[in-house]
């Protein structure tokens, strides 16, 4: 038994359209593996892990599951069959419970005569969150009032209501905080222990080498190479995953604040509200000002404070001039623009047009006579954008939803550059994004820093952290710790002591 594979894909083709998403790819992984897979943004990594999950049909190839054909018609298929998977995004339902969620497609073990037990439902929900080491998230409240962290355990919890024979873990570590992170991790370990398996979907370099034993490449739909657990090294990686020879180091090589002069351009003064506790800061002309944080710390709600989009129990965001932003629409005419942790629920309208997403901020810009837009105006605006910033799509008309993560977050970018935006708040602006598109983040970056451009980078990576940011403040319960400049001597164990 051990031999014979737990998933066998053979020759498994996909294309959206004219687009090419997988050409005749074949693997197979063992029980007791933990598979990595990696691949640039569009090389097919979530589009293959989609099909063995039963979210998505091949157009061409078979697979086997334990040397048995295994054609799942849905995820719920695929979950009964042995093979969970949680996704990169958002992969719950907002509006009914997180106990629903769990049990989604298996409530009626919980009905008589035709009515739904709520307290049995949640009783079981809460034990089966407790199993994965989870104890702070209430069954009966709806996802939507959850965070993005929460939401995300509370899939893992779902994945593992029969232990599965693989489970697919689909970008999912980067939207986790640290505790949520050694949770997963501790459920990969206990799943190969017990000879099960796991797909590990990452752009991580250094985390694939820590939790996988093997590693399989995808390049523009196509398997490149699977390296063995010998045979792993990360200058490889990514010199396979992009065909090309990648340089070490992609952030800032200066270690001096050049660009960026001493004129305010953003102030935040003693901002209160919910996890945010008397935070204050000026963010100057054509700085990057990082903010830096354990993932529970409130950085990410001190983002959309200053955006706009969460309310403020104290405090001021305002301009130099002492213009007040207060909200998204005063932010948004002052050119202020944010980009989200979330980014399929608070950054895009993911089911619209690539064009209405890039063109949404600058509707007043485009209008002629005080009332009308022209079509074309609106496709010049995002033809312009979307060629900048090399977006991999087949037209404008595109969907967002078919984009993969480094193209969405291209789009968003787009929309901000297109409405001429001269403050960015950037939250986790690398997030499940390959190494090609990082680079390319990273040099538009510099670029607006040299326009004169200002950004607030908000990160839970601290090389990117310190590689990009001319100062940097430390946030933990909601406070402000402490303010780093730009330096070549600058660790992460200068700036951890102040996060935890």
């Amino acid at each position: 038994m051990m031999n014979t594979p737990v998933i066998e894909v053979n020759g498994i083709s996909k294309s959206f359209s004219s687009t090419k998403a997988l050409t005749g790819v074949s693997m197979s992984v063992f029980p007791g593996e933990i598979r990595g897979l990696i691949g640039e943004n569009g090389s097919g990594k979530s589009t293959l892990s989609a099909i063995i999950s039963g979210n998505l049909k091949a157009d061409e190839g078979t697979m086997k599951l334990f040397g048995e054909p295994y054609a799942p018609q849905t995820s719920f298929d695929a979950s009964e069959k042995g093979v969970s998977m949680i996704v990169q995004e958002q992969g719950t339902i907002a509006t009914i419970t997180a106990a629903a969620n769990i049990f989604a497609g298996r409530e009626k073990q919980f009905c008589k005569f035709g009515l739904l037990n709520s307290k049995a439902l949640n009783t079981e929900a809460q034990k089966l969150m407790e199993k994965i080491g989870v104890t702070d998230i209430p069954m009966e409240t709806v996802v939507r009032f959850l965070s993005f962290e929460e939401r995300k355990l509370v899939e893992v919890a779902r994945s593992f209501y029969k232990t599965p024979e693989l489970f697919i873990v689909d970008e999912t570590t980067t939207a986790l905080p640290r505790k949520g992170r050694e949770i997963l991790y501790g459920l990969i370990r206990q799943l190969k222990t017990r000879g099960k398996s796991v797909l590990f979907i990452s752009h991580d370099i250094e985390e694939l080498n820590g939790v996988c034993d093997t590693v399989t490449i995808l390049r523009d739909g196509k398997l490149i190479a699977t390296l063995g657990e010998n045979e792993k090294d990360p200058q490889k990686m990514k010199s396979l995953m992009v065909g090309r020879e990648v340089t070490a180091n992609y952030y800032r090589d200066d270690f001096e604040c050049t660009g960026m002069g001493e004129d305010p351009i953003l102030k935040v003064e003693s901002l209160s509200g919910g996890q945010i506790d008397n935070v204050s800061f000026i963010l100057k002309k054509g700085e990057i000002l990082g903010i830096a944080g354990l993932s529970d710390s409130g950085m990410h709600e001190l983002g959309k404070m200053i955006f706009g989009l969460l309310p403020l129990e104290s405090g001021r965001v305002s301009l130099a001039d002492g213009t007040p932003v207060d909200t998204p629409h005063h932010a948004i005419r002052n050119k202020i623009g944010f980009m989200s942790k979330n980014r399929d629920t608070e950054s895009m309208l993911i089911s619209m047009s690539i064009q209405d997403n890039v063109v949404l901020p600058s509707l007043d810009n485009l209008k002629k006579f005080g009332f009308f837009i022209t079509p074309g105006a609106e496709k010049a605006l995002a033809k312009e954008w979307c060629g900048k910033l090399n977006v991999k799509m087949r037209d404008l008309g595109q969907s967002c939803a078919e984009l993969s993560g480094g193209n969405k977050q291209k789009i968003v970018l787009a929309k901000w550059l297109g409405n001429g935006s001269d403050i960015f708040i950037l939250d986790c602006p690398t997030r499940g994004i390959d190494i090609g598109v990082k680079e390319a983040i990273y040099d538009i970056m510099e670029d607006l820093k040299k326009q004169g451009k200002s950004i607030i980078m908000i990160s839970e990576e601290l090389p990117e952290i310190i590689g990009m940011s001319d100062r940097i403040i430390t946030i933990k319960d909601g406070k402000s710790t402490r303010e780093f400049r730009r330096s070549r001597s600058l660790t992460e164990q200068d700036i951890i002591q102040y996060m935890i």
